[in-house]
């Protein structure tokens, strides 16, 4: 089974940066991308940013492009996501998660598309990052 633990999370003033990593572990070779969302309380989780399995090609939200980074160890052990310039609306739980496939009702779906419709099969349990 896919298992996905993060950490990193934490108190920080505004300006601020925090480093968020997610430890992988399961995933198998139909894992198409890996990434990071997050869900503020009243609101909906939304992607934050993705990265690709293979060829690492990334994908950021716009409201966290030019101030966050999301990176993986080659052996795609651990997800990194480096905030930076933090802002009192980035506090959120914040969620490390990863797809079993690209194929969604026969068809491949850019894992772009599946970050911004939160459509991942696997979660973590969340890390809160509160910025004042």
């Amino acid at each position: 089974d896919v298992q996905l633990v993060e950490s990193g999370g934490g108190s920080v003033q505004a300006g601020g940066s925090l480093r968020l990593s997610c430890e992988v572990s399961g995933i198998t070779e139909g894992t198409n991308c890996i990434g990071w969302f997050r869900q503020a309380p009243g609101k909906e989780r939304e992607g934050v940013a993705a990265i690709m399995i293979v060829g690492a090609t990334t994908y950021y939200a716009d409201s966290v492009k030019g101030r966050f980074t999301v990176s993986k160890d080659n052996a795609v052990n651990t997800l990194f996501l480096q905030m930076n310039t933090l802002k009192p609306e980035d506090t959120a739980m914040y969620y490390c998660a990863a797809d079993r496939s690209a194929v969604r009702g026969g068809q491949y779906v850019p894992c772009a598309l599946r970050a911004l419709r939160r459509d991942f099969d696997y979660w973590g349990q969340g890390t809160q990052v509160t910025v004042s």
